[in-house]
Parts: C-alpha cells; structure tokens; sequence
C-alpha cells in the first residue's frame, strides 16, 4: 500500500491563490523579495560557490531563490506541489531567458527517482507548511550526493516569533496576508537540527535574520529567535 502524499492541500491552495503577485515585488511576496539576497548569499558562501554546482530548490513556489541561484551559474531543478506557482515560475524563467527545470513533485517522490543526483540542496520555508517535516529532510539527504550541502529555513516557535511573525507580519504591518502561517506548525532550532541529525545531516552552521520595522530592512543576525537557516552536510 503507497504512503500517502506528504504535503497539505490547504496550505497548496493558500499559495495558489498569491500565485499570480509571486513577482510583484511590493505584492503578497515583497518578505521573499527581501529575504532572498540575504539567503542567495548565505547558500552561495556556505557551498563554496553555486556557479556550476547541480542544485534543487524544494518547494521552491514561484522560482524566486530558484532563479537567483541559476543566475550564479548553479544548474537549477526546482520542485513544488502547487502547479499555479510552478506555471508562474516557468513563465518568469522564460520572460528572464534564465534556465531551471520546474517539476510538480514532492520531496519524497524526487528523492525516490533523483537519489544521490545534486551537490546542493535548498528547502526554504517550506517545511512549516507540510505535515512531516522530517520527512522532506530525509529526502533532502536523498538527493544529495557525498560531500553535498543541505540548507533549511524556517521559523522558530516561540512568543517572539509569534509577536513578529503574525502579530506584526501579517496583521499589523501587513506584509503578509492574515492566515499565510501556523504558528504550532513552527521549527525550533533543537528539533530541526534533531530532524537533520535523524536523517544523517552534520550540522555545519546557522544563521538568523531579522526585520527592522523601522528602516524596513532585513539583516543577519546570530540569534535564531525568529527566522533563522542552517547548512548541513552529507558526509561519506
């Protein structure tokens, strides 16, 4: 009997339907805008250099972080669940002459076809949305071959991220729309590094980021309270 499918359609259909402002860069997705130099720039450091590296960006919506990486020279698959997403990522690549290749797959399905295929592998703010985190990580070690990297965001779970992230994001400064996140579906760090050390990942390093309501500005920060990355490693 096949295990069920790891993803959540609600959580699909809630992206569908932004799907149309992805590139809108005041639109429903103007934080991912913003996030994106600071994440291009942390994955692009941490492997040593994206140009010429075989890379999949999982659950990667409309190609944003998937189209900056293949602009470094990264050779760029990017998977996703929600097909509305996938069709604006596919149109902007065009627009852009930027190449990646845009599969509707989950994680697992990926892995069970791809393993051992990629030199790095992307899964940003993507696990919060889905019903086993730990399990897109397991495939994200799948993917990848010896010696490749793995790079996770998401969001602790805790009273500040709660302030910030809805309280703040999505109700007060209205950056996001009211209801894009669960906060009981939010990743400590402990239980995402566990998830990793699970899988068989060695954890390499981590990174926060925080917003200034202020300047409206993002920046990296060592403290993982709220939005926080870590890069793991598959090793021999």
């Amino acid at each position: 009997m096949s295990q069920p499918l790891n993803f959540d359609p609600e959580e699909i259909s809630k992206f569908e339907k932004m799907a149309a402002s992805w590139w809108d860069p005041e639109g429903d997705f103007k934080p991912l805008h913003q996030l994106n130099p600071l994440r291009l720039n942390y994955i692009d450091r941490e492997c040593g250099g994206l140009f010429g590296k075989r890379t999949i960006d999982i659950g990667c919506g409309g190609g944003i972080l998937s189209e900056s990486m293949a602009r470094l020279g990264a050779q760029v698959e990017g998977i996703d669940m929600g097909r509305e997403p996938l069709e604006v990522a596919k149109l902007h690549a065009l627009e852009s002459q930027v190449q990646v290749d845009y599969q509707q797959m989950t994680a697992e399905e990926k892995a069970a076809k791809s393993a051992g295929l990629y030199q790095v592998v992307t899964c940003m703010e993507m696990l919060e949305h889905v019903p086993e985190p730990a399990s897109v990580i397991s495939a994200c070690f799948d993917l990848l071959e010896e010696g490749g990297i793995a790079f996770f965001s998401t969001i602790n779970r805790n009273a500040l991220s709660y302030i910030q992230t809805i309280v703040g994001a999505e109700y007060v400064l209205k950056l996001l729309p009211v209801g894009t996140h669960d906060h009981s579906k939010f990743i400590t760090p402990s239980e995402l590094i566990r998830y990793c050390d699970n899988a068989g990942f060695v954890t390499k390093g981590s990174m926060g980021i925080q917003y200034n309501p202020i300047t409206k500005v993002f920046s990296y920060t060592r403290k993982l309270d709220v939005n926080y990355m870590i890069c793991c490693e598959k090793q021999g």
